[in-house]
């Protein structure tokens, strides 16, 4: 397949991408311990529009002050966050990208230090210190997430991605590994869903069909198995809750680690579903041109790039000039990065990830 720079999507909600990259939703640490926008987050996520990224998604944003997961996370739990959003997607959209905001909540992954209490969990967690939600909290955190995207919306966003992902709190609920409740939403796969589905429902009806929707799911690790976050993908499509179904893969050219789903990889266990109208895109190892090519002669819709990303702001560009580009190899240099747009916080953070950032040599 050939990219051409006017290769648009079309979404079920009228809205239509400009091309077939997603900028993934990228942990940068760069916004205020309050929650609010920062002026170098503003910055690296404007210079991916200007890049010509068709979608440009925010890093996780948490709907409850009590589900932040990282130092500096842009959040979106109150009405005192607006501002900053509304400066964002003004910024964003400008570019003619679409701006989408990753509606997000750590769960039992929020680091103590970050906030006062306890971090919450579906139930006890004694690894991580986390203390069972009672099930009023349950219907608050419904309700947090769905007004969170009714903000989003009022902020300018031209829709949400809703991060039941990564081992998050989404994710803790879907698990049998950490859902040991036994009320409604514990036990069965249809009970352990239950929330995921009532906030994807309450965004939906909250926001309109004309609101892009998306969720992103990962089918390994935290206790998920490949079949049932499949079953739960179908359902979500057939009940045209959403526009793009968005599957974090970690690599997207790997066979599945569980033995049973091996007949096939797990790219193919995604792309098989009967998708209808729904939109999906896969995250997790597409660096180059060739891997774009290849995702998305594989059935794909849209790639979502995150580390490219990263190291050039105008990836699409580069890969719709040129289809065999290849991404400058790491480890780089801090000053390509602070040209590429991140700070020196995200610069720090980066050098956690192994052999990106070039070692600094003291004399």
């Amino acid at each position: 397949m050939d990219i051409k720079s006017d290769t648009s999507v079309q979404f079920p909600c009228g809205l239509s991408m400009k091309n077939k990259f997603m900028l993934a939703p990228l942990t940068n640490r760069q916004s205020h311990e309050n929650g609010q926008l920062s002026d170098e987050e503003l910055h690296w996520l404007t210079m991916r529009a200007e890049g010509q990224f068709g979608l440009v998604m925010t890093c996780a944003s948490h709907v409850q002050e009590v589900g932040k997961g990282f130092p500096g996370q842009l959040g979106i739990f109150s009405d005192g966050l607006k501002e900053g959003h509304k400066k964002l997607t003004k910024s964003i959209k400008k570019h003619g990208s679409l701006a989408v905001i990753q509606l997000h909540h750590a769960g039992m992954r929020t680091p103590t230090e970050l906030i006062e209490g306890q971090p919450v969990c579906p139930s006890d967690n004694e690894k991580t210190g986390a203390r069972a939600l009672s099930l009023n909290e349950v219907k608050q955190l419904k309700k947090d997430f769905i007004e969170a995207a009714v903000r989003s919306k009022e902020c300018g966003y031209d829709g949400v991605e809703v991060h039941g992902a990564h081992g998050y709190i989404l994710t803790q609920f879907l698990s049998t590994e950490i859902n040991k409740r036994t009320d409604e939403y514990g036990g069965s796969l249809e009970n352990r869903a239950r929330l995921l589905f009532e906030i994807i429902e309450g965004i939906r009806k909250k926001c309109g069909k004309d609101f892009l929707l998306g969720v992103r799911l990962s089918p390994e690790r935290f206790g998920m198995d490949v079949q049932e976050i499949k079953t739960i993908s179908q359902q979500l499509i057939d009940a045209h809750l959403i526009d793009f179904l968005d599957i974090s893969l970690w690599d997207c050219f790997k066979q599945p680690e569980d033995e049973k789903y091996q007949n096939t990889s797990l790219l193919e266990h995604f792309t098989s579903l009967n998708l209808k109208e729904v939109r999906l895109t896969v995250a997790g190892k597409i660096s180059s041109g060739k891997d774009v090519h290849e995702i998305l002669n594989a059935g794909v819709d849209f790639v979502t790039v995150g580390r490219s990303g990263i190291l050039h702001h105008d990836f699409p560009l580069k890969v719709i000039e040129n289809s065999n580009f290849e991404p400058t190899k790491t480890p780089v240099s801090v000053e390509h990065l602070l040209n590429e747009g991140l700070s020196e916080k995200f610069i720090t953070y980066m050098r956690r990830w192994p052999d990106f950032v070039e070692e600094e040599i003291s004399i």
